[in-house]
């Protein structure tokens, strides 16, 4: 059994042309949930009855600060500042997940919730960290191609 090394897992965001890697990343994740619907009726006397509900999901991403905007700055990647002004359209956003598996690339929309700048003091580097909430299902075909 092969381990996937994290480092091969990079989101990317859809600019309306190509996918922009969301730049410098120390981290992200996928989280997903069903919920669960339960009924007890009298047809069932003391028995619970569970079925799956509604399916959501979440992207979490932490990364080091870089310039994707500005003349000379990294404009084929995305970082904060992109993010933030995709943020502020508040509409759906096309992403790309590459897991490392082959065949496991996904994809679908999603709303910026939130998305976080921290500036430290002295030597320390900046970074961001945003929340991806998914809209519809993860798919594992490109929308955009």
């Amino acid at each position: 059994m092969a381990a996937i090394k994290g480092e091969v897992g990079i989101l990317y965001v859809h600019d309306g042309t190509i996918y922009r890697p969301v730049a410098c990343l120390t981290s992200n994740s996928l989280s997903t949930a069903v919920s669960v619907i339960e009924s007890n009726t009298k047809c069932d006397p003391g028995v619970t009855v569970k079925q799956g509900g509604i399916f959501t999901y979440t992207i979490e991403a932490e990364g080091e600060y870089i310039d994707t905007t500005s003349v000379g700055g990294e404009v084929t990647k995305a970082s904060h500042d992109y993010l933030l002004d995709k943020q502020k359209l508040k509409g759906l956003i096309t992403w790309k997940l590459v897991t490392g598996v082959t065949g496991a690339t996904y994809y679908g929309e999603a709303i910026i919730s939130d998305l976080s700048l921290d500036q430290g003091a002295g030597d320390e580097l900046s970074t961001f960290s945003v929340t991806l909430e998914g809209s519809g299902d993860i798919v594992e075909t490109d929308p955009e191609a």
